[in-house]
Order: structure tokens, then C-alpha cells, then sequence
């Protein structure tokens, strides 16, 4: 194993692992994306720590653990279709394409959404489609969603958002202000909506513009 390997396996083990996630198809998929591969120049050497890492633009990659509570949370099927709103550096875009049918992904900074469509043509996905624009609209062109995945924080649960789930269909959410957020799994049923608390986080704020 190389250096990265070995780091990727102490991460995993270490952070993830030892911290109760289980899903073994979600532990796949991390060992099979390669953090580093996403990180700027100047992190590769922490690619694989514990906190998230600047990507530019006042973004971050969020941290590992982070993004395992929110996907294990949402319970991914191999045939679900998913929207992520915020893909950012394209990790976790990557991560979620491993374990689905399809990914469709939302980033309203062009630079990033850019730097993201390249690494992961690099690396071969045909199941991921990118958009450049609004998270709080969502996608409404490829709706309906079996999940949702937000990696910013907002302010509210956006409306558009659950109306573009299936009834039964799920999403994560991070919602509060800029110091104090509270994630939350959410649940569309027929004749009403039901939110689970995750637990306190702190993610970038959701851009709308």
C-alpha cells in the first residue's frame, strides 16, 4: 500500500468505522473514491483528515464523516435516481454514483461546477449529469427524485425541493444560520412531511442568486 492507500484505510477505519457507520456498500464506495483526487494542490498531504478542506470560492469539501451520516441517513438503493444540491468538489458526487442509478448534481459557481465535470469525466462516471445553477430550484426538467442530498446550510427547507421527491422519497438537509445548523432527514409521505433531527452541523451557506 502506498502512502494514500494508507491513509485512505486509516480514515475509513478511524473515522468512519469506529464511529458506527455500517453501511458496507457506502464503506465501498469510500474506499473506491479517492479523497485526494478532489482536494487542492496544497492539501493532498491531509486529503484524508478529519475536517473539511477549502476548495476555493469560500467552499469546502465536507468532512468524511460528515458525508457518511448524511448518505447512510438517506438509505441509498443501487436503482435510486438522487439530487445533489451543492456538488462542490465532485467527492461526494463521486461517492453517491458509486452506489446509484444516477446522480444529478447542482452547483451555482461556475468554476467549481467546471473543476467537477472535468475530474469526474477523468475518472469515467456516465451516470452523473451536472448543472450549473440555483440549488434552491432544484431540477425540475429531471424530477421526480428518489433522494435529495443538500450540502449547504439553508435557511428554511426549500419547497421545491419536496416537491420534487417521490412520495416515500427522502432528503437531508442542513438548515439554520451561519453559526448553528441542525441536519435533518426528511421524509415525503402522502399526506404529510416528517423531520427527523441528525444533529448539530456547520456547512457553507446555500447560495441564491
Amino acid at each position: 500500500m502506498d502512502s494514500f492507500d494508507k491513509a485512505l484505510e486509516r480514515m475509513i477505519q478511524e473515522q468512519l468505522i469506529a464511529r458506527n457507520i455500517t453501511d458496507k456498500n457506502l464503506l465501498t464506495a469510500f474506499y473506491r473514491i479517492k479523497r485526494h483526487l478532489f482536494v487542492e494542490k496544497d492539501d493532498v498531504l491531509v486529503a484524508y483528515e478529519d475536517y473539511p478542506l477549502g476548495i476555493g470560492h469560500n467552499q469546502t469539501i465536507s468532512q468524511p464523516y460528515c458525508i457518511a451520516i448524511m448518505l447512510e441517513s438517506l438509505g441509498l438503493k443501487k436503482d435510486d435516481r438522487v439530487l445533489e444540491v451543492g456538488t462542490g468538489s465532485g467527492y461526494q458526487t463521486a461517492i453517491i454514483a458509486s452506489m446509484v442509478k444516477e446522480v444529478y448534481s447542482i452547483e451555482i459557481i461556475e468554476q467549481l461546477h467546471k473543476k467537477a465535470l472535468n475530474i469526474l469525466q477523468e475518472l469515467g462516471f456516465a451516470n452523473i449529469n451536472l448543472l450549473c445553477g440555483n440549488g434552491y430550484d432544484g431540477w425540475q426538467d429531471e424530477a421526480p427524485f428518489d433522494k435529495i442530498i443538500v450540502s449547504c446550510a439553508s435557511p428554511y427547507v426549500p419547497d421545491k425541493l419536496i416537491s420534487q421527491l417521490i412520495i416515500g422519497g427522502m432528503m437531508v438537509i442542513p438548515v439554520g444560520g451561519s453559526h448553528f445548523q441542525e441536519l435533518y432527514l426528511i421524509t415525503k409521505l402522502k399526506d404529510k412531511i416528517i423531520k427527523v433531527p441528525l444533529g448539530t452541523v456547520r456547512f457553507v451557506p446555500m447560495v441564491d442568486k
